[in-house]
């Protein structure tokens, strides 16, 4: 199973971001994370943040073990660039882009056990309610046959009413 976690529109260049993914992806979880610890850059930190947040992610809504886990992709794409201008002598202007990049990791897990224990609760559910109409379905043609009988019965006991206040009369 792939969990995915992503920050967009970080105020980085690509470039930079792209230098700490990079050292960091081919690494097992605990130490990517100890390596960003250690690293001083700018984006070590954001690259952290989503690290985390993925592994976060795994933990609570799938119930994975942190062990359990490796990274197998760590993406840098850039983002919207933001123009601006300097004005400089002689009534002149230079171009400022402020660029942005937006970062994805991807974290590989196998099947949690959550999906496992509600694979099989699923299974026995299913089961059970086989057994439930089979059941059911049984009762019913039970009740059928007894309502066709008791119709029967009530027939046969109109009829004989009938002859007897014919004879009688």
């Amino acid at each position: 199973m792939i969990i995915k976690a992503t920050q967009k529109n970080t105020r980085q260049t690509a470039r930079k971001v792209r230098l700490i993914a990079n050292s960091v992806k081919k690494l097992p979880l605990v130490d990517a994370v100890k390596q960003l610890a250690v690293i001083e850059r700018r984006s070590t930190l954001v690259v952290l943040k989503v690290l985390k947040q993925a592994i976060s992610n795994a933990v609570h809504n799938h119930g994975f073990k942190i062990e359990e886990l490796t990274i197998k992709n760590i993406t840098v794409a850039p983002g919207p660039q933001l123009k601006r201008f300097r004005a400089v002598s002689r009534g002149r202007a230079h171009n400022i882009v402020k660029r942005s990049c937006h970062i994805t990791v991807e974290i590989e897990a196998g099947e949690s056990k959550k999906d496992i224990k509600s694979a099989v609760e699923k299974s026995k559910v299913n089961e059970e309610k086989t057994q439930i109409k089979t059941k059911t379905d049984k009762k019913v043609k039970e009740e059928v046959s007894a309502v066709k009988n008791v119709s029967k019965k009530s027939k046969n006991l109109k009829e004989k009413k009938k002859t007897e206040i014919k004879k009688t009369k």
